[in-house]
Protein backbone atom coordinates (compact mmCIF):
# COMPACT_ATOMS: atom_id res chain seq x y z
CA UNK A 1 0.00 0.00 0.00
CA UNK A 2 2.80 2.37 0.91
CA UNK A 3 4.64 1.63 -2.36
CA UNK A 4 1.48 2.26 -4.37
CA UNK A 5 0.83 5.54 -2.58
CA UNK A 6 4.45 6.54 -3.08
CA UNK A 7 4.24 5.92 -6.83
CA UNK A 8 0.98 7.86 -7.14
CA UNK A 9 2.38 10.67 -5.03
CA UNK A 10 5.47 11.05 -7.21
CA UNK A 11 3.36 11.00 -10.36
CA UNK A 12 1.02 13.72 -9.09
CA UNK A 13 3.96 15.81 -7.87
CA UNK A 14 5.75 15.54 -11.23
CA UNK A 15 2.63 16.51 -13.19
CA UNK A 16 1.92 19.50 -10.96
CA UNK A 17 5.50 20.75 -10.80
CA UNK A 18 5.96 20.33 -14.55
CA UNK A 19 2.94 22.52 -15.27
CA UNK A 20 4.18 25.11 -12.78
CA UNK A 21 7.64 25.10 -14.36
CA UNK A 22 6.33 25.59 -17.90
CA UNK A 23 3.90 28.27 -16.72
CA UNK A 24 6.68 30.13 -14.93
CA UNK A 25 8.72 30.43 -18.14
CA UNK A 26 5.82 30.64 -20.60
CA UNK A 27 6.40 34.30 -21.47
CA UNK A 28 10.08 33.65 -22.17
CA UNK A 29 9.21 30.62 -24.29
CA UNK A 30 6.72 32.57 -26.43
CA UNK A 31 8.08 33.16 -29.90
CA UNK A 32 11.26 31.15 -29.33
CA UNK A 33 12.20 27.83 -30.95
CA UNK A 34 11.82 26.15 -27.54
CA UNK A 35 8.06 25.71 -27.34
CA UNK A 36 6.06 24.66 -24.25
CA UNK A 37 5.22 21.36 -25.98
CA UNK A 38 8.91 20.52 -26.42
CA UNK A 39 9.58 21.28 -22.75
CA UNK A 40 6.61 19.25 -21.53
CA UNK A 41 7.48 16.19 -23.64
CA UNK A 42 11.13 16.44 -22.53
CA UNK A 43 10.02 16.54 -18.89
CA UNK A 44 7.88 13.47 -19.55
CA UNK A 45 10.83 11.60 -21.03
CA UNK A 46 12.95 12.62 -18.02
CA UNK A 47 10.32 11.43 -15.54
CA UNK A 48 9.54 8.24 -17.45
CA UNK A 49 11.17 4.80 -17.44
CA UNK A 50 14.12 5.86 -19.62
CA UNK A 51 15.59 8.08 -16.88
CA UNK A 52 14.00 8.60 -13.46
CA UNK A 53 11.21 6.01 -13.78
CA UNK A 54 8.89 8.07 -11.55
CA UNK A 55 5.99 8.57 -13.98
CA UNK A 56 4.85 5.19 -15.24
CA UNK A 57 1.57 3.67 -16.36
CA UNK A 58 0.49 1.03 -18.84
CA UNK A 59 -0.29 2.63 -22.23
CA UNK A 60 -3.62 0.78 -22.19
CA UNK A 61 -4.53 1.86 -18.64
CA UNK A 62 -7.88 3.53 -18.08
CA UNK A 63 -6.10 6.61 -16.72
CA UNK A 64 -4.17 7.22 -19.95
CA UNK A 65 -7.21 6.65 -22.16
CA UNK A 66 -9.53 8.77 -20.00
CA UNK A 67 -7.06 11.66 -19.96
CA UNK A 68 -6.55 11.45 -23.73
CA UNK A 69 -10.27 11.19 -24.48
CA UNK A 70 -11.22 14.03 -22.15
CA UNK A 71 -8.57 16.29 -23.66
CA UNK A 72 -9.61 15.62 -27.25
CA UNK A 73 -13.32 16.00 -26.43
CA UNK A 74 -12.73 19.44 -24.89
CA UNK A 75 -10.46 20.50 -27.76
CA UNK A 76 -12.92 19.26 -30.40
CA UNK A 77 -15.78 21.14 -28.78
CA UNK A 78 -13.69 24.30 -28.36
CA UNK A 79 -12.32 24.17 -31.91
CA UNK A 80 -15.71 23.57 -33.49
CA UNK A 81 -17.50 26.22 -31.43
CA UNK A 82 -15.01 28.87 -32.58
CA UNK A 83 -15.54 28.17 -36.30
CA UNK A 84 -17.51 31.05 -37.81
CA UNK A 85 -19.40 29.12 -40.48
CA UNK A 86 -20.88 32.28 -42.00
CA UNK A 87 -17.41 33.75 -42.52
CA UNK A 88 -16.08 30.39 -43.70
CA UNK A 89 -18.77 30.14 -46.39
CA UNK A 90 -17.69 33.51 -47.78
CA UNK A 91 -14.05 32.44 -48.11
CA UNK A 92 -13.85 28.66 -48.00
CA UNK A 93 -11.66 28.06 -51.04
CA UNK A 94 -8.33 27.34 -49.35
CA UNK A 95 -9.69 25.39 -46.32
CA UNK A 96 -11.86 23.38 -48.74
CA UNK A 97 -8.80 22.52 -50.80
CA UNK A 98 -6.81 21.46 -47.72
CA UNK A 99 -9.65 19.41 -46.24
CA UNK A 100 -11.30 18.10 -49.39
CA UNK A 101 -8.18 17.29 -51.42
CA UNK A 102 -5.16 17.52 -49.13
CA UNK A 103 -6.58 15.48 -46.21
CA UNK A 104 -7.68 12.39 -48.23
CA UNK A 105 -4.40 12.43 -50.17
CA UNK A 106 -2.43 12.69 -46.91
CA UNK A 107 -4.27 9.66 -45.50
CA UNK A 108 -3.64 7.73 -48.71
CA UNK A 109 0.03 8.77 -48.77
CA UNK A 110 0.52 7.76 -45.15
CA UNK A 111 -1.10 4.38 -45.84
CA UNK A 112 1.06 3.78 -48.95
CA UNK A 113 4.25 4.68 -47.06
CA UNK A 114 3.22 2.31 -44.26
CA UNK A 115 2.52 -0.50 -46.73
CA UNK A 116 5.95 -0.04 -48.30
CA UNK A 117 7.92 0.10 -45.04
CA UNK A 118 5.86 -2.31 -42.92
CA UNK A 119 4.73 -5.12 -45.27
CA UNK A 120 3.29 -7.16 -42.40
CA UNK A 121 0.47 -4.66 -41.87
CA UNK A 122 -2.92 -5.42 -43.37
CA UNK A 123 -4.84 -2.98 -45.57
CA UNK A 124 -6.97 -1.90 -42.61
CA UNK A 125 -3.89 -1.39 -40.43
CA UNK A 126 -2.05 0.81 -42.93
CA UNK A 127 -5.29 2.80 -43.26
CA UNK A 128 -5.34 3.19 -39.46
CA UNK A 129 -1.81 4.59 -39.45
CA UNK A 130 -2.65 6.94 -42.32
CA UNK A 131 -5.68 8.29 -40.45
CA UNK A 132 -3.89 8.52 -37.09
CA UNK A 133 -1.25 10.85 -38.55
CA UNK A 134 -3.47 12.90 -40.85
CA UNK A 135 -4.88 15.52 -38.40
CA UNK A 136 -2.79 18.60 -37.70
CA UNK A 137 -2.34 20.46 -34.41
CA UNK A 138 -2.03 24.24 -34.77
CA UNK A 139 -1.14 24.54 -31.09
CA UNK A 140 2.32 23.03 -31.73
CA UNK A 141 3.21 26.02 -33.90
CA UNK A 142 0.87 28.67 -32.58
CA UNK A 143 3.05 31.50 -33.88
CA UNK A 144 2.08 30.35 -37.38
CA UNK A 145 -1.62 31.03 -36.83
CA UNK A 146 -1.34 34.06 -34.53
CA UNK A 147 1.47 36.21 -35.95
CA UNK A 148 -0.23 39.10 -37.72
CA UNK A 149 2.77 39.69 -39.98
CA UNK A 150 1.66 36.65 -41.97
CA UNK A 151 -1.07 36.82 -44.65
CA UNK A 152 -4.43 36.46 -42.99
CA UNK A 153 -5.67 33.91 -45.53
CA UNK A 154 -2.69 31.67 -44.77
CA UNK A 155 -3.17 31.92 -41.01
CA UNK A 156 -6.91 31.35 -41.21
CA UNK A 157 -6.59 28.43 -43.61
CA UNK A 158 -4.12 26.58 -41.37
CA UNK A 159 -6.25 27.43 -38.35
CA UNK A 160 -9.48 26.12 -39.87
CA UNK A 161 -7.76 23.02 -41.25
CA UNK A 162 -6.47 22.17 -37.79
CA UNK A 163 -9.86 22.84 -36.21
CA UNK A 164 -11.82 20.58 -38.56
CA UNK A 165 -9.56 17.77 -39.74
CA UNK A 166 -9.50 15.85 -36.45
CA UNK A 167 -13.30 15.74 -36.35
CA UNK A 168 -13.45 14.64 -39.98
CA UNK A 169 -10.94 11.84 -39.33
CA UNK A 170 -12.88 10.26 -36.45
CA UNK A 171 -15.37 8.27 -38.59
CA UNK A 172 -12.55 7.13 -40.88
CA UNK A 173 -10.60 5.80 -37.89
CA UNK A 174 -13.67 4.02 -36.56
CA UNK A 175 -14.23 2.44 -39.98
CA UNK A 176 -10.62 1.24 -40.19
CA UNK A 177 -10.80 -0.26 -36.68
CA UNK A 178 -14.10 -1.99 -37.41
CA UNK A 179 -12.78 -3.39 -40.69
CA UNK A 180 -9.64 -4.72 -38.99
CA UNK A 181 -11.71 -6.40 -36.28
CA UNK A 182 -13.62 -8.39 -38.89
CA UNK A 183 -17.27 -9.51 -38.92
CA UNK A 184 -16.65 -12.19 -36.30
CA UNK A 185 -15.70 -9.63 -33.67
CA UNK A 186 -18.03 -6.76 -34.44
CA UNK A 187 -21.07 -5.69 -36.39
CA UNK A 188 -20.70 -5.06 -40.09
CA UNK A 189 -18.26 -2.12 -40.51
CA UNK A 190 -20.82 -0.04 -42.43
CA UNK A 191 -23.44 -0.65 -39.73
CA UNK A 192 -20.99 0.17 -36.94
CA UNK A 193 -19.87 3.35 -38.70
CA UNK A 194 -23.48 4.42 -39.24
CA UNK A 195 -24.26 3.89 -35.57
CA UNK A 196 -21.12 5.65 -34.32
CA UNK A 197 -21.57 8.63 -36.62
CA UNK A 198 -25.37 8.78 -36.50
CA UNK A 199 -25.81 8.52 -32.75
CA UNK A 200 -22.78 10.72 -32.17
CA UNK A 201 -24.11 13.45 -34.45
CA UNK A 202 -27.60 13.13 -32.96
CA UNK A 203 -26.30 13.41 -29.39
CA UNK A 204 -24.00 16.30 -30.26
CA UNK A 205 -26.66 18.22 -32.15
CA UNK A 206 -29.23 17.80 -29.38
CA UNK A 207 -26.87 18.74 -26.54
CA UNK A 208 -25.36 21.65 -28.50
CA UNK A 209 -28.78 23.06 -29.35
CA UNK A 210 -30.09 22.60 -25.81
CA UNK A 211 -27.10 24.13 -24.03
CA UNK A 212 -26.75 26.91 -26.60
CA UNK A 213 -30.43 27.77 -26.27
CA UNK A 214 -30.18 27.81 -22.48
CA UNK A 215 -27.19 30.16 -22.62
CA UNK A 216 -28.86 32.56 -25.07
CA UNK A 217 -32.08 32.68 -23.03
CA UNK A 218 -30.26 33.03 -19.72
CA UNK A 219 -28.05 35.81 -21.14
CA UNK A 220 -30.96 37.79 -22.51
CA UNK A 221 -32.88 37.47 -19.26
CA UNK A 222 -29.71 38.31 -17.29
CA UNK A 223 -30.01 35.11 -15.26
CA UNK A 224 -26.48 33.73 -15.64
CA UNK A 225 -23.32 34.99 -13.98
CA UNK A 226 -20.04 35.10 -15.93
CA UNK A 227 -18.14 32.48 -13.83
CA UNK A 228 -20.96 29.98 -14.38
CA UNK A 229 -21.22 30.94 -18.04
CA UNK A 230 -17.62 29.84 -18.52
CA UNK A 231 -18.43 26.37 -17.18
CA UNK A 232 -21.18 25.69 -19.72
CA UNK A 233 -18.97 24.68 -22.69
CA UNK A 234 -17.05 22.14 -20.56
CA UNK A 235 -20.35 20.75 -19.28
CA UNK A 236 -21.74 20.65 -22.82
CA UNK A 237 -18.68 18.77 -24.12
CA UNK A 238 -18.95 16.23 -21.28
CA UNK A 239 -22.72 15.85 -21.72
CA UNK A 240 -22.52 15.31 -25.46
CA UNK A 241 -19.75 12.73 -25.00
CA UNK A 242 -21.75 10.90 -22.33
CA UNK A 243 -25.03 10.88 -24.25
CA UNK A 244 -23.28 9.54 -27.34
CA UNK A 245 -21.66 6.71 -25.38
CA UNK A 246 -25.01 5.82 -23.80
CA UNK A 247 -26.61 5.62 -27.25
CA UNK A 248 -23.74 3.63 -28.74
CA UNK A 249 -22.26 6.48 -30.76
CA UNK A 250 -18.89 8.20 -30.94
CA UNK A 251 -18.26 10.67 -28.14
CA UNK A 252 -15.72 12.53 -30.29
CA UNK A 253 -18.18 13.10 -33.12
CA UNK A 254 -20.72 14.20 -30.52
CA UNK A 255 -18.31 16.73 -28.97
CA UNK A 256 -17.40 18.09 -32.40
CA UNK A 257 -21.02 18.44 -33.59
CA UNK A 258 -22.07 19.86 -30.22
CA UNK A 259 -19.38 22.53 -30.54
CA UNK A 260 -20.52 23.48 -34.05
CA UNK A 261 -24.18 23.73 -33.01
CA UNK A 262 -23.33 25.52 -29.77
CA UNK A 263 -21.22 28.06 -31.64
CA UNK A 264 -23.96 28.69 -34.19
CA UNK A 265 -26.62 29.03 -31.48
CA UNK A 266 -24.66 31.41 -29.23
CA UNK A 267 -22.99 33.49 -31.96
CA UNK A 268 -22.98 37.15 -30.94
CA UNK A 269 -23.21 36.43 -27.21
CA UNK A 270 -20.38 37.10 -24.73
CA UNK A 271 -16.95 35.78 -25.75
CA UNK A 272 -16.02 35.20 -22.10
CA UNK A 273 -17.93 31.92 -22.13
CA UNK A 274 -15.09 30.09 -23.94
CA UNK A 275 -12.18 31.39 -21.87
CA UNK A 276 -12.28 28.72 -19.19
CA UNK A 277 -12.78 25.98 -21.79
CA UNK A 278 -9.72 27.10 -23.75
CA UNK A 279 -7.56 27.35 -20.65
CA UNK A 280 -8.82 24.01 -19.31
CA UNK A 281 -7.97 22.56 -22.71
CA UNK A 282 -4.49 24.05 -22.39
CA UNK A 283 -3.99 22.35 -19.01
CA UNK A 284 -5.29 19.01 -20.25
CA UNK A 285 -3.14 19.35 -23.36
CA UNK A 286 0.00 19.96 -21.28
CA UNK A 287 -0.69 16.97 -19.01
CA UNK A 288 -1.43 14.77 -22.03
CA UNK A 289 1.88 15.68 -23.67
CA UNK A 290 3.68 15.04 -20.38
CA UNK A 291 2.11 11.58 -20.15
CA UNK A 292 2.83 11.07 -23.85
CA UNK A 293 6.53 11.66 -23.25
CA UNK A 294 6.72 9.40 -20.20
CA UNK A 295 4.32 6.58 -21.02
CA UNK A 296 3.97 6.42 -24.80
CA UNK A 297 7.08 7.93 -26.39
CA UNK A 298 9.61 6.34 -24.02
CA UNK A 299 8.78 2.73 -25.03
CA UNK A 300 8.63 3.76 -28.70
CA UNK A 301 12.16 5.16 -28.54
CA UNK A 302 13.42 1.78 -27.37
CA UNK A 303 11.94 0.16 -30.49
CA UNK A 304 13.24 2.71 -33.00
CA UNK A 305 14.72 1.40 -36.27
CA UNK A 306 15.52 2.85 -39.66
CA UNK A 307 12.05 1.90 -40.93
CA UNK A 308 10.29 3.82 -38.17
CA UNK A 309 12.65 6.78 -38.51
CA UNK A 310 12.15 6.91 -42.28
CA UNK A 311 8.38 6.66 -41.91
CA UNK A 312 8.33 9.57 -39.44
CA UNK A 313 10.39 11.74 -41.79
CA UNK A 314 8.22 10.84 -44.80
CA UNK A 315 5.02 11.48 -42.83
CA UNK A 316 6.11 15.01 -41.90
CA UNK A 317 7.46 15.88 -45.36
CA UNK A 318 6.39 14.07 -48.56
CA UNK A 319 3.16 12.61 -47.17
CA UNK A 320 2.01 16.07 -46.03
CA UNK A 321 3.65 18.46 -48.47
CA UNK A 322 2.88 16.76 -51.79
CA UNK A 323 -0.90 16.56 -51.08
CA UNK A 324 -0.89 20.22 -50.04
CA UNK A 325 0.93 21.17 -53.24
CA UNK A 326 -1.63 19.25 -55.32
CA UNK A 327 -4.51 20.78 -53.36
CA UNK A 328 -3.15 24.29 -53.95
CA UNK A 329 -2.77 23.93 -57.74
CA UNK A 330 -4.42 26.86 -59.60
CA UNK A 331 -5.11 28.63 -56.29
CA UNK A 332 -2.92 31.60 -57.19
CA UNK A 333 -0.55 30.90 -54.29
CA UNK A 334 3.18 31.40 -54.76
CA UNK A 335 5.50 28.46 -54.15
CA UNK A 336 6.75 30.09 -50.95
CA UNK A 337 3.21 30.01 -49.55
CA UNK A 338 2.55 26.45 -50.70
CA UNK A 339 5.80 25.28 -49.06
CA UNK A 340 4.96 27.17 -45.84
CA UNK A 341 1.47 25.65 -45.60
CA UNK A 342 2.78 22.22 -46.51
CA UNK A 343 5.46 22.22 -43.84
CA UNK A 344 3.27 23.47 -41.02
CA UNK A 345 1.12 20.41 -40.55
CA UNK A 346 2.33 19.34 -37.08
CA UNK A 347 0.99 16.10 -35.62
CA UNK A 348 -0.07 16.35 -32.01
CA UNK A 349 -3.00 15.76 -29.69
CA UNK A 350 -5.46 14.12 -32.11
CA UNK A 351 -2.80 11.70 -33.34
CA UNK A 352 -1.94 10.75 -29.74
CA UNK A 353 -5.58 10.11 -28.85
CA UNK A 354 -6.28 8.19 -32.07
CA UNK A 355 -3.26 5.99 -31.36
CA UNK A 356 -4.47 5.32 -27.81
CA UNK A 357 -7.86 4.29 -29.22
CA UNK A 358 -6.17 1.94 -31.67
CA UNK A 359 -4.03 0.50 -28.87
CA UNK A 360 -7.18 -0.24 -26.91
CA UNK A 361 -8.71 -1.94 -29.99
CA UNK A 362 -5.57 -4.13 -30.14
CA UNK A 363 -5.24 -4.94 -33.85
CA UNK A 364 -2.88 -7.74 -34.87
CA UNK A 365 0.14 -5.48 -35.47
CA UNK A 366 -0.61 -2.80 -32.89
CA UNK A 367 3.04 -2.41 -31.73
CA UNK A 368 4.18 -1.46 -35.24
CA UNK A 369 1.32 1.03 -35.74
CA UNK A 370 1.82 2.64 -32.35
CA UNK A 371 5.60 2.89 -32.51
CA UNK A 372 5.37 4.59 -35.92
CA UNK A 373 2.67 6.95 -34.69
CA UNK A 374 4.34 7.94 -31.42
CA UNK A 375 7.76 8.47 -33.00
CA UNK A 376 6.21 10.65 -35.71
CA UNK A 377 4.39 12.79 -33.13
CA UNK A 378 7.54 13.08 -31.04
CA UNK A 379 9.58 14.17 -34.06
CA UNK A 380 6.84 16.63 -35.05
CA UNK A 381 6.79 18.24 -31.61
CA UNK A 382 10.54 18.79 -31.93
CA UNK A 383 11.00 19.91 -35.54
CA UNK A 384 7.81 21.93 -35.94
CA UNK A 385 8.41 23.63 -32.61
CA UNK A 386 12.01 24.49 -33.43
CA UNK A 387 11.16 25.72 -36.93
CA UNK A 388 8.00 27.75 -36.21
CA UNK A 389 9.53 31.05 -35.10
CA UNK A 390 12.46 31.11 -37.60
CA UNK A 391 10.28 30.19 -40.59
CA UNK A 392 7.58 32.66 -39.58
CA UNK A 393 10.29 35.35 -39.58
CA UNK A 394 11.58 34.23 -42.98
CA UNK A 395 8.18 33.91 -44.65
CA UNK A 396 6.84 37.17 -43.20
CA UNK A 397 9.95 38.98 -44.48
CA UNK A 398 9.32 37.60 -47.96
CA UNK A 399 5.66 38.58 -47.76
CA UNK A 400 6.54 42.12 -46.65
CA UNK A 401 8.85 42.52 -49.65
CA UNK A 402 6.84 40.82 -52.39
CA UNK A 403 3.60 39.24 -51.23
CA UNK A 404 1.28 42.22 -51.05
CA UNK A 405 2.08 43.34 -54.58
CA UNK A 406 2.78 40.22 -56.57
CA UNK A 407 0.87 37.40 -54.86
CA UNK A 408 -2.89 37.64 -55.33
CA UNK A 409 -3.94 34.76 -53.08
CA UNK A 410 -1.78 35.87 -50.15
CA UNK A 411 -2.73 39.55 -50.38
CA UNK A 412 -6.51 39.13 -50.58
CA UNK A 413 -8.37 39.98 -47.40
CA UNK A 414 -10.07 37.14 -45.54
CA UNK A 415 -12.72 37.15 -42.82
CA UNK A 416 -11.77 35.57 -39.52
CA UNK A 417 -13.10 32.01 -39.66
CA UNK A 418 -11.85 30.75 -36.30
CA UNK A 419 -10.96 33.41 -33.71
CA UNK A 420 -7.97 32.65 -31.50
CA UNK A 421 -8.84 33.98 -28.08
CA UNK A 422 -7.64 33.82 -24.51
CA UNK A 423 -4.15 32.39 -23.87
CA UNK A 424 -3.50 31.63 -27.54
CA UNK A 425 -4.19 35.18 -28.65
CA UNK A 426 -1.87 36.46 -25.93
CA UNK A 427 0.79 33.99 -27.07
CA UNK A 428 0.61 35.37 -30.60
CA UNK A 429 0.78 38.95 -29.38
CA UNK A 430 3.83 38.21 -27.25
CA UNK A 431 5.47 36.47 -30.18
CA UNK A 432 4.78 39.36 -32.54
CA UNK A 433 6.02 41.96 -30.07
CA UNK A 434 9.22 40.11 -29.15
CA UNK A 435 12.31 42.05 -30.29
CA UNK A 436 13.81 40.65 -33.47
Amino acid sequence: MHAANSGTGWALAIVGLSVVLVAAFSRRLSGTPLTPAIVVVALGLLAGPLVLDKLTAAPTSSLVRTLAEATLAVVLFSDASRIDLHALRRDAAIPARLLGIGLPLTIAGGALAAAALFPSLSLSEVAMLGVILAPTDAGLGSAVVTDERLPQRVRQSLNVESGLNDGLCVPLLLLAIATAAGPAESAHPAQLLAEEVGYGALAGGAVGLLTGGVVVAAERLKLIDTPWLQLVPIAAAASSFGVALALGGSGFIAAFVAGLVYGLTTRGEKAEEMRFTEEAGLLLDAVTFLVFGAVLLSPALEEISWRFALYAVLSLTVVRMVPVALAMLRSGARWQTVSFIGWFGPRGLASIVFAVIVEDADPAHAPTILTAAYLTVGLSVLVHGLSAAPLVDRYSSWYARHGRVRAKMESESSPEHRPRRSWLARYGQASAERPR
